[in-house]
């Protein structure tokens, strides 16, 4: 069987493995070696070097990633941010111009209005569901369109079928932040994605024990950002890549499960009388949900929401339930709660948060892999304390 007639599944526990195996080892051995013996590479990034991400650990990790969003080429990189960060540097350079979804990441955010100015690079936000507002801040020096297929942390989806469509039409690179919905939920490669960015410390990895990240998508880009990545030095290390391995091998499973729980949780949330907005792209109510239906096929285990009475309550809700830990990050087994304007969107002036939509009382639920009923009576009883 071919690896691209294989169910995610199967690629998830067979694609990328080494044939015939290590020594036999059912699972991938950790080459912990910072070097190995040169064999006359011509190409400095073909040498055999733990920071150039090309141990035998990082290579089974790239075939996996590849296979999984039916993409040409992927990457492992050192972090989220370092997958982030270097894709842009690679696709811009001075006097480039970016469009970029108006909701995204709070480091994503900082990066392009802190960072990328100083180099030159400028940009417009924009609305990701409205084609229109993105011909209006196009411009001759404009090189790429970056969005997110589920924005963190409002759950927005825009229409990514038409960010493909217009980057196309106006000779631009079309990168995407797929880490809420996982390759499980969305492939932007079967869609025409140009790159797909992933935090693979979330739902790739599941297990909240390690920092990596992902870039994955045509194999001309990948092969640029990696020489980029070279330089810059984001690797990831032997041991970690084992960890990311590792916990693939349950994405799917563990994805699945979480889709279906965040749905009836949202529903349940949406339904009570002290809640006062649900934001989960699985709901009729959600904007986003006329093209979530088209392109997903999931909605993720990702929502979040506000509660009546402001930042007071929103905290004393999360300060009552039991289950969940209050702590940052998303995708792990355990349910997790933040608010993002003083976690992953801290860096964000009021203003920036103000325009960005992102309330200082706005809750971040990822849910995990507990009972589903368990959760919805431990939300219930908080809810009850308000």
């Amino acid at each position: 069987m071919k690896v691209s007639d294989m169910s995610m599944e199967t690629k998830l526990i067979h694609s990328g493995e080494p044939s015939p195996r290590v020594m036999g080892a059912v699972s991938m051995p950790i080459f912990q070696s910072a070097n190995f013996e040169f064999k006359g590479e011509e190409s400095y990034h073909d040498i055999k070097y733990i920071r150039l991400n090309n141990t035998p650990n990082h290579q089974v990790l790239h075939a996996k990633l590849a296979s999984l969003e039916n993409a040409e080429a992927a990457l492992v990189t050192g972090s989220g941010m370092a997958a982030i960060t270097t894709a842009l540097l690679t696709v811009l350079s001075s006097g480039d111009h970016l469009l970029v979804q108006k909701t995204v990441y709070g480091g994503t955010h900082s990066f392009i209005t802190q960072d990328c100015p100083q180099l030159g690079i400028s940009h417009d936000f924009i609305d990701p569901a409205d084609p229109e507002d993105w011909e209006k801040k196009v411009r001759e020096n404009t090189r790429a369109i970056y969005v997110e297929s589920m924005s963190n942390p409002l759950l927005e989806v825009g229409n990514l079928k038409a960010v493909v469509e217009f980057a196309q039409r106006h000779g631009l690179v079309s990168m995407i932040d797929n880490t809420f919905a996982s390759p499980v939920n969305f492939r932007p490669a079967e869609w025409g994605f140009d790159i797909s960015l992933h935090s693979c410390t979330k739902y790739l990895n599941g297990h909240s024990d390690i920092v990596a990240g992902a870039v994955i998508g045509k194999a001309d880009w990948v092969e640029r950002i990696t020489h980029k990545l070279n330089h810059l030095g984001g690797t990831l290390d032997p041991h970690a890549c084992s960890l990311l391995h590792r916990g693939m091998k349950t994405l799917a499973l563990r994805v699945k499960y979480q889709n279906e729980s965040a749905m009836k949780i949202a529903q349940f949330l949406e339904s009570h009388p002290a809640v006062e907005k649900v934001n989960y792209p699985g709901l009729e109510s959600n904007p986003g949900y006329r093209f979530a239906r088209e392109l997903f096929e999931g909605y993720s285990g990702m929502l979040s929401f506000e509660v009546k009475g402001g930042v007071h309550k929103a905290e004393t809700f999360m300060n009552a339930t039991r289950l969940p830990i209050i702590a940052p990050s998303l995708g792990g087994v355990e349910t997790l709660l933040t608010r993002p304007a003083s976690t992953s969107h801290a860096g964000l002036s009021p203003e920036e948060l103000q325009a960005s939509g992102i309330s200082e009382s706005l809750i971040r639920v990822s849910v995990g892999i507990e009972s589903t009923d368990d959760l919805i009576a431990d939300f219930q009883q908080a809810l009850d304390k308000l």
